[in-house]
């Protein structure tokens, strides 16, 4: 798209969010309500008895803007918008046809934009580890996201679900109120490679849950490892051809009162069960650069990883307000996974204000480590190529780690609008030391309709 579209769209899209703004901000009917859930509100009544039948009609919007504002690959400056609609369906059974402790959910995705990320922020050679607006992703496309039924048994100590959904939606879960894709949702479905798919992809799957005490439970997953799902086109793909193998999760969630605030802690672990090509070596034990020999394949690929979220004080014996923190960790097969290690760190202020209790400012920063192997196989093609200047077009750059860093504000605007200004800025982008670091202003808005 030449770059007057780009821009096109993008006034468009914040002129839409403003009119929202204002129309939030208005004295208006119930359907731009303040104090209402959703933007078009109640219907009259009409959409708070289809909950109270069983029926939860959900659509969202999620729209990013991105511009680089200093450094990056490519300094030319301008802005990047991409977003994504959600039209969705959350059934309880028990309500609607007596099927005791039984739910189900039917969500449609549909993601459009483009990213700051790919072509100023990153070397295109290369790109980026994280990205500046982590609702791009997955084609320009209507995906099925969730079709599932879940039940539980046993006084509901037991939880099964099945269906289409995927790892991220139970296993390594985190929140996405950052704009930045290292501080947002589940990170093992960042860096674990071509393996584990994170919304908008569903996938056939099974979890079982068990419920130890209130505080803690373990769960085991089974998901179909599918690539084909990836491609453009397979959105609505039900069929299992194309499938490779399977990715088996575990994982003990506990969640603690810590001085009477709400904490959640979880330790994971997974292991795919498809072929995975190891990144350096190649059939024989030697380097697949210099011998141009077929990667050495492996039988599986694995990894673990910890979450933890705390609230760590209210504010004046307010428990809807005051300071969190949030830890993420995962680490990676070294054989076979691009990425050997992440890690980061999250601060949230919520009700920072007492004119604003519901608004919240955060910070946080993250490592992203690419594997030494990898390194090493780009440094021996670039010898074997026989070029050693970055700036030639056949250069393979050679990828470290990389540090992102976020600073956001969350205005709630209304119950069912949120907009959220972010400063992002990103060290040795792709974990290439000659990309200059990238300063990119950020804009995240959230509704509810």
């Amino acid at each position: 798209m030449k770059k007057k579209h780009v821009n096109a769209r993008l006034i468009c899209q914040v002129s839409a969010a403003a009119a929202l703004v204002l129309a939030g901000n208005a004295m208006a009917a119930d359907a731009f309500s303040s104090d209402s859930k959703w933007m078009t509100g109640d219907w009259g009544g009409e959409r708070t008895k289809l909950i109270e039948q069983g029926i939860d009609i959900k659509a969202d919007y999620v729209g990013e803007m991105g511009a680089n504002l200093h450094g990056g690959y490519d300094d030319d400056k301008t802005g990047r918008y991409s977003d994504q609609f959600g039209l969705g369906v959350a059934l309880d059974l028990q309500k609607l046809w007596g099927w005791d402790n039984t739910q189900a959910k039917i969500q449609l995705t549909n993601r459009n934009g483009y990213n700051i990320s790919n072509d100023r922020v990153g070397d295109p050679r290369a790109g980026t580890l994280s990205s500046s607006q982590e609702v791009y992703g997955r084609g320009h496309m209507v995906r099925l996201t969730q079709l599932w039924i879940q039940h539980q048994f046993f006084d509901n100590k037991l939880d099964v679900k099945v269906g289409y959904f995927g790892e991220g939606e139970d296993f390594n879960t985190f929140p996405c109120d950052f704009q930045n894709l290292a501080f947002c949702g589940s990170q093992v479905g960042n860096w674990a490679t071509n393996i584990w798919y994170n919304w908008p992809v569903s996938q056939a799957a099974i979890r079982v849950k068990y419920n130890i005490n209130d505080e803690l439970y373990a769960q085991i997953g089974a998901y179909n490892q599918n690539p084909s799902q990836l491609e453009h086109g397979n959105g609505f793909k039900l069929s299992g051809s194309g499938t490779k193998g399977t990715v088996l999760p575990v994982e003990l969630v506990w969640s603690p009162k810590v001085n009477s605030l709400p904490g959640e802690y979880r330790v994971g672990y997974y292991k795919s069960t498809a072929d995975a090509d190891d990144v350096r070596e190649d059939v024989n034990g030697f380097d697949a650069a210099t011998t141009g020999d077929a990667y050495k394949s492996h039988n599986s690929k694995s990894g673990y990883w910890f979450v933890a979220q705390q609230q760590l004080t209210s504010h004046n014996g307010d428990a809807t307000r005051g300071l969190n923190i949030a830890a993420n960790a995962t680490f990676h097969d070294k054989d076979t996974n691009f990425i050997d290690n992440y890690q980061s760190v999250m601060f949230v202020y919520k009700g920072p204000f007492d004119a604003r209790p519901k608004d919240d400012i955060g910070i946080g920063a993250a490592r992203i480590h690419v594997n030494k192997d990898v390194k090493r196989n780009a440094e021996l093609l670039n010898a074997a190529n026989g070029v050693s200047d970055y700036d030639n077009a056949a250069f393979s750059p050679i990828r470290e780690t990389e540090y992102n860093y976020e600073l956001n504000y969350g205005f709630h605007v209304t119950n069912w609008l949120t907009v959220r200004p972010n400063l992002q800025y990103i060290t040795h982008p792709g974990g290439v030391d000659e990309v200059d670091n990238a300063l990119v202003a950020g804009l995240k808005i959230q509704s509810t309709f």
